[in-house]
């Protein structure tokens, strides 16, 4: 359940507040209790539903404004079971799920945050602390965001302002006398839902509200494109198990047993069911002023709430305001905040001329804790950049033509999206990964990514598929965003279609929204795996996938990526003109260095990789096998290939990037070796070396980058040499994926 994701140190750092001593002069508060009479009857009994308001106001008699904070959390949470997701199958496969994991207990915790009143009451406030229908003191029936939760919050509003009946605990008549009928609602989670909700009806009276990780879309927050997705923690959570929750009331199992059947967890189509509970195509309704709060690292209400909702509001004129803070699932932790959240209620609810509306609109704080003021958000200097993916496990601005497919099988049901990203120069069967070249300078993504993938699921009827945006510095990736989609949802969230085994589609999604700075040095990656086990439902293993990567892209809205040109690309699957021996020198016995298509050897592990990075051929010493692990491997001396010539014109940063590997026995010794050497007008220069050792090393690819700056303007050419210096020795060596990027 969401509202756990506020622990106690959330809760001290967002909500608990030291609240300051009453202004000098101030009367006591009065404390009451009132039950609004609202237009819903959510529980069928054929009278209208009344929600109970817990109310604070100054003594004086004097009319005042009102901070509202609506919540179905008054009483916490009952333990209920959530679905499970462990599932033989994706359901929109076969419809039938499997058997369940054992109960997820969601624990009850205190909601009222307590210092709203201390703080506005003495400020000249009334505040009200509603109780959702069907929970708490109110009647009726939870229904999980729909139009009924909606009317039934908005008649405290019109309650505020003489236009429904309220009753005291006792039952006698309760007007709000002492009400302006200005109306502030504010909260977090659910509690900054429910403004969101009432906000779109327009209702007179509501000034303005301040959603702090709310929701502006119910199918956002437990499904992606097609596919079931949960918020983050708590698999399994749906519609009908957070009613189950919240519930305090009996009579309430068929209307729950409803929401069971409509959500949909089959298909996880977009249906009337979800467009009910979409806020987002309401917002033209919107006459509130609205200031949104929320968390960059909060995956529990994730990114695209606060995104969708602030484009819709822009779409209708709404005056507004945010600030994106860098923790999760709560309030910022800003000094200013409690201070901030005053002078907005003060201008928007007691016409206070104080200069907030002068001040930038967007606020947003990075994982270094900085925080940068901007006129909008996405920052209005960010600029679309395409990276196109390519068949050496490049992201290059320049598209690089190619045939080869990637595959992977998913294994998401016990590998994490942290394993999967993590190692990205070993081969690993269950993802695929695509970087840039290291970065020259600081990159700042603002905004909501995109993906377009050409794949194929080729051995099952559907499958999940994600995408993972990883910052590569030099400690553990960075996940920095992440995006799913159901490939039958191809044409739309709404419309499944079925899959083809085999076939490729573009398959276009979004990924979260995000504000992030990748630093100068690090690595853009991409990660394309199938089951998320944080988020989706997970079937076995086994679901096989193929990515065309020369027709996929990933569009970064950017500040400060450099677009380049790829001058020099050879993925060795046609002769492009390498020589061997180029200068007659080469010492080699044998296994000489060839392009061709390489068979795996073995000897206490893998000592030539039969698989290479990309397509099938490599520059590899000795192709074949040979009647045993020694019999083709390099001997006698030193074996050398030289690239054609390739020009760098004048101007601009050259980066070449490779792939290799150099493995041998424990009887080897730094004097052999894998070297690339650059030809230029100068003379030669080494570039990279990697030496033998005492110590067995087995192959493996990795990629490595080097600076070519300094021959710009000049004609080049490339040389690899790899050398064996004991005729007793085992050395391998292979290279691949060879390209040079102008930036």
């Amino acid at each position: 359940m969401w509202i756990r994701a506020l622990t106690t140190a959330t809760l001290l750092t967002g909500l608990l507040v030291p609240a300051p001593a009453a202004a000098a002069g101030t009367l006591a508060a009065i404390e009451e209790r009132v039950y609004v009479e609202t237009t819903v009857d959510s529980d069928h009994d054929g009278r209208p539903d009344r929600v109970a308001l817990d109310i604070a106001r100054p003594a004086d008699g004097a009319k005042v404004p009102v901070i509202f904070e609506h919540s179905p959390y008054r009483t916490g949470l009952n333990a209920v079971t959530n679905h499970d997701v462990n599932v033989d199958r994706l359901p929109q496969e076969t419809a039938l799920a499997g058997p369940g994991d054992g109960p997820t207990v969601l624990k009850a915790m205190p909601d009222l945050p307590g210092w709203y009143d201390d703080y506005f009451v003495p400020r000249g406030y009334a505040v009200v602390l509603g109780h959702s229908i069907g929970t708490g003191a109110s009647e009726g029936c939870p229904t999980s965001g729909d139009a009924a939760e909606t009317q039934s919050t908005k008649a405290v509003i019109d309650w505020l302002n003489g236009r429904a009946r309220g009753y005291s605990p006792s039952g006698q008549p309760v007007t709000a006398s002492w009400s302006t009928g200005k109306v502030g609602m504010t909260g977090i989670s659910y509690n900054g839902t429910l403004p969101n909700m009432v906000a779109t009806t327009g209702v007179d009276g509501l000034k303005t509200i301040v959603p702090i990780s709310a929701i502006s879309s119910w199918y956002d927050y437990y499904r992606a494109n097609g596919l079931v997705v949960a918020p983050g923690g708590y698999q399994g959570e749906d519609a009908d198990i957070l009613a189950k929750a919240v519930v305090q009331r009996p009579g309430c199992a068929d209307e729950i047993a409803d929401l069971t059947a409509r959500q949909d967890r089959t298909t996880g189509d977009y249906q009337p069911f979800w467009q009910d509970r979409d806020y987002t195509r309401l917002a033209s309704g919107v006459k509130a002023s609205v200031f949104v709060m929320h968390g960059q690292s909060d995956w529990n209400v994730k990114g695209k709430q606060y995104a969708s909702w602030w484009d819709a509001l822009a779409r209708a004129g709404v005056p507004r305001k945010i600030w994106l803070h860098n923790a999760g699932h709560g309030a910022p932790s800003r000094s200013d905040y409690q201070a901030t959240l005053g002078r907005w209620f003060d201008y928007w609810l007691k016409g206070v001329n104080n200069g907030i509306m002068d001040e930038p609109m967007a606020d947003v704080q990075y994982a270094d804790g900085t925080w940068k003021q901007l006129a909008n958000w996405p920052d209005p200097a960010v600029r679309d950049v395409n990276l196109s993916l390519t068949a050496a496990g490049d992201l290059s601005t320049t598209p690089v033509p190619s045939e080869i497919r990637h595959s992977f099988t998913d294994e998401g049901r016990t590998k994490t999206p942290a394993t999967l990203v993590a190692n990205p120069d070993t081969a690993n069967p269950n993802r695929l990964v695509y970087r840039t070249a290291t970065l020259p300078a600081a990159v700042r993504l603002s905004g909501t990514p995109r993906v377009s993938l050409q794949a194929a699921v080729t051995n099952r009827p559907d499958a999940n598929l994600t995408a993972l945006l990883v910052d590569y510095g030099t400690g553990t990736p960075v996940i920095v965003t992440r995006g799913w989609l159901d490939p039958q949802n191809r044409t739309g969230p709404d419309t499944t279609t079925p899959v083809v085994q085999g076939q490729e589609y573009t398959l276009r999604f979004d990924l979260q929204p995000k504000d992030h700075v990748f630093a100068t040095g690090h690595r853009i990656g991409l990660v394309v795996i199938s089951t998320d086990y944080d988020f989706t439902l997970r079937p076995l293993g086994g679901t096989g996938l193929r990515l065309a990567p020369a027709y996929s892209t990933l569009t970064l809205p950017s500040v400060g990526l450099t677009t380049g040109t790829v001058v020099y690309s050879d993925d060795f699957e046609t002769d492009r003109g390498w020589q061997v021996n180029p200068d007659g020198t080469d010492t080699a016995t044998a296994g000489r260095f060839e392009r061709g298509n390489p068979e795996t050897t073995t000897s206490g592990g893998t000592m030539q990789d039969g698989t290479t990075p990309s397509g099938s051929f490599d520059l590899v010493t000795g192709a074949l096998a040979g009647a045993s692990v020694g019999a083709n491997d390099l001997d006698g001396g030193v074996s050398s290939v030289r690239s054609p010539a390739i020009a760098l014109p004048a101007g601009g940063n050259y980066t070449l990037t490779f792939a290799c590997y150099l493995a041998h026995l424990n009887n080897a010794s730094s004097a052999d070796y894998l070297r690339v050497r650059v030809l230029h007008a100068g003379g030669t220069a080494t570039v990279f070396t990697r030496t033998g050792s005492a110590t067995q090393v087995t192959a493996a690819w990795s990629t490595q980058t080097v600076d070519l700056s300094a021959y710009a303007g000049q004609s080049i050419r490339l040389v690899v040499e790899a050398a064996d210096t004991d005729p007793g020795s085992l050395i391998e060596a292979g290279v691949d994926d060879v390209r040079i990027l102008r930036s």
